[in-house]
């Protein structure tokens, strides 16, 4: 009789469980980048009354249920368009993200929310001041080491055709032109017109992808860490083989389905009864054995 008053009671903790994840994807529908968790259930152990034997089969009571995973859905989002330059969402890439760092690329993080800003010195930032990775003034060829984005105020164009990056115009410089207006391709090389009327190409984006992207840990704020479970993150480009395309002007959006979610919560719903009904019925039994002692 004790039991069936645990096992319901294993069931109700875990339904819990289930509400808990359920709700964290309602309240975060509107969330930029959001991926959706799963939970899923497994038996506990079972005592065996009886041991199998030739023609019998063995007789087993389970001790309940628990919690065998809570699984992160990496699904793409949809795209939504913003026309805002610095929105970049990215595209047939779902195990790509954006590479972060709070400082200056010791510790990087990764993020599929793609609303960056331009900071007081124009760097490429997150809305929390990450600082966006990627390479700049160059065409990559696989060998740099990643560094801050910035979009420079102005550049100084040297003999030989090269730049030089500049926040401000230097005390007697020549050749130093400020930017008018900037724009990003589906490959995430940005590109700044300026002064001079010439576009150059200012740096690009940087994208990891991961062997096992379900097992990065979200750490708040739309950003998750590696962990022992992810593997390495794999750096490149967009547009590279399988890292997917960016498209400026457009935010990721959540992948939670509603339908989906107020259906499972209805189930977790009836299945919470459930476990409470078996739990309330073996206590009326256990009141009936007792009342024989009267």
């Amino acid at each position: 009789m004790l039991k069936s008053l645990y096992s319901g009671v294993t069931g109700m903790k875990n339904l819990q469980t289930k509400m808990d994840v359920i709700s964290n994807n309602i309240a975060n529908v509107n969330t930029t980048g959001f991926k959706r968790g799963r939970v899923r259930f497994e038996d506990m152990i079972s005592q065996s009354i009886a041991s199998a034997q030739e023609g019998i089969n063995a007789k087993q009571v389970g001790l309940g249920v628990q919690t065998s995973a809570i699984d992160t859905i990496m699904s793409g989002g949809s795209l939504q368009a913003t026309g805002r330059e610095l929105d970049f969402g990215i595209e047939n890439g779902d195990s790509s993200f954006f590479v972060v760092s709070g400082d200056g690329g010791v510790n990087n993080q990764y993020t599929r929310d793609g609303g960056f800003y331009l900071d007081a010195e124009n760097n490429l930032v997150t809305s929390a001041g990450y600082s966006v990775m990627g390479v700049n003034n160059t065409e990559p060829d696989g060998t740099e080491t990643l560094e801050k984005l910035s979009i420079p105020a102005y550049i100084q164009v040297n003999a030989d055709g090269s730049i030089s990056a500049s926040d401000s115009v230097p005390d007697g410089a020549t050749n130093v032109f400020g930017l008018n207006s900037h724009s990003i391709d589906s490959k995430g090389v940005i590109t700044g017109n300026y002064g001079n009327g010439e576009s150059y190409v200012i740096g690009q984006v940087a994208l990891a992808k991961f062997a096992n992207a379900a097992g990065l840990e979200k750490v708040g704020g739309n950003l998750y860490s590696e962990s022992a479970n992810s593997g390495a993150p794999e750096l490149g480009f967009p547009a590279d083989d399988s890292y997917g395309v960016i498209r400026s002007g457009f935010l990721e959006m959540s992948n939670v389905d509603l339908a989906n979610e107020f259906t499972e919560m209805i189930i977790a719903n009836r299945a919470y009864q459930a476990n409470s009904r078996s739990i309330t019925t073996s206590d009326s039994m256990l009141e009936e054995l007792l009342a024989l002692k009267r």
